[in-house]
């Protein structure tokens, strides 16, 4: 009778050790099939960028963090626009789409956090899947209140880079809604083919092609998102994307950030000021103070910005 006692707590207690150990097996295998490193994204939202080739996060940000950068990117674009004394109606086609700011980190160091805020960085970095992200870009895109439509454009063939492995983060600080700047997404487009360059950027007095009458395009629905206050929408620099017009009495205040899988080359040797000023030749590798690694690093440590600074204002047209 001791013996079969013996017997049964013996199997009795690995039959414990086998439940316990089938339940942390359990565990760590919804832990690898259902989470993404940040802890934000599930693997099925990591599907759904890749199938229309942009993503709705919301909250993603807290209000509190959103109105303090938000002061920040406005003082930064107060600061770099304090010579534009021109009404809305006198700038050209491009000027009255947006006030555009690019590079905002490298002379506003509270903005640091922002730009290469982990969470941010991580998450293109789960979206892009790498395992490490340089910054290629950061923005302001303020659409005044009356701005024109963003037209539709893709923005891979403004960039000299041999591979499309960019994805931008847009950041509304106050939330959009249609008619107030929306952004609209056509659904797939990133996985077209299409590379054609709509120059939304020198707009003078004539509209840009229409790439949404092409064939391929126009087949395809156009998804206008609201995004509400703490979101962020990540869209892949292939996919074909516009905003409609700004019909408040208010700005539309964004910031953008775009991240670029490490490893990328340069293609071009057509003006870049921010490849140019690192010394990044046509085949080089894209890396240098102005394209530092954004993840993953020490937020305590960001990096110094470049001795050489860009441009004021969107391409340049304002030194």
């Amino acid at each position: 009778m001791v013996y079969f006692e013996k017997m049964l707590n013996f199997f009795l207690s690995i039959l414990t050790i086998l439940r316990a150990h089938s339940q942390k097996l359990k565990l760590i295998m919804q832990t690898k099939t259902t989470k993404i490193s940040t802890g934000k994204l599930t693997e099925a939202m990591v599907e759904r960028f890749k199938i229309d080739g942009f993503l709705l996060v919301e909250d993603f940000f807290s209000h509190e963090e959103l109105d303090r950068f938000g002061s920040e990117v406005d003082k930064a674009v107060r600061y770099r626009t304090v010579d534009d004394n021109r009404s809305h109606g006198d700038k050209n086609l491009y000027e009255q789409t947006f006030v555009q700011c690019m590079g905002l980190w490298e002379d506003n160091a509270p903005l640091r956090p922002l730009t290469f805020h982990q969470k941010l960085c991580a998450t293109a970095a789960d979206l892009l899947e790498t395992d490490c992200v340089r910054l290629w870009q950061d923005q302001a895109l303020y659409k005044e209140a009356g701005g024109r439509k963003t037209d539709a454009h893709l923005d891979y063939p403004f960039w000299p880079v041999d591979k499309p492995r960019l994805v931008s983060a847009w950041i509304p600080f106050d939330g959009c809604k249609l008619g107030g700047g929306a952004m609209g997404y056509v659904q797939g487009s990133h996985k077209l083919g299409i590379c054609r360059f709509v120059d939304i950027g020198h707009l003078k007095d004539e509209e840009p092609y229409d790439i949404l009458k092409d064939t391929q395009v126009s087949s395809r629905p156009l998804v206008w998102i609201e995004a509400p206050k703490g979101s962020v929408i990540f869209h892949h620099a292939l996919t074909i994307h516009t905003a409609d017009a700004n019909r408040t009495n208010k700005t539309r205040r964004v910031f953008t950030t775009v991240y670029m899988a490490d490893g990328c080359r340069r293609t071009r040797d057509d003006f870049s000021v921010y490849l140019d000023r690192d010394g990044i030749k046509k085949g080089d590798l894209i890396a240098g103070p102005g394209l530092p690694v954004a993840w993953p690093r020490d937020e305590k440590q960001l990096p110094k910005p470049p001795s050489v600074l860009g441009p004021k204002t969107g391409f340049g047209l304002a030194d």
